[in-house]
């Protein structure tokens, strides 16, 4: 490898142990009601928001039904 390459690969390496060092104090446990929106976590959301279904098959004309609350 020629002296670019080289310096190259520390600025990427550099660059990716920065925005390491930066996300470690920050990470957060996975909570599943907030990464999926499931469970009780949401269950206090779930009669306020409207629902939106798509209903397609092949061969037919492919429908949106908005259910509004």
């Amino acid at each position: 490898m020629d002296w670019q390459k080289i310096a190259a690969l520390t600025a990427v390496a550099g660059t990716a142990a920065v925005f390491a060092a930066r996300a470690w104090p920050r990470r957060r446990k996975f909570s599943f009601e907030r990464k999926t929106h499931c469970g009780c976590g949401s269950a206090g959301l779930a009669g306020a928001g409207n629902s939106v279904v798509f209903h397609a098959r092949k061969g037919e004309r492919p429908r949106v039904i908005v259910k509004m609350k």
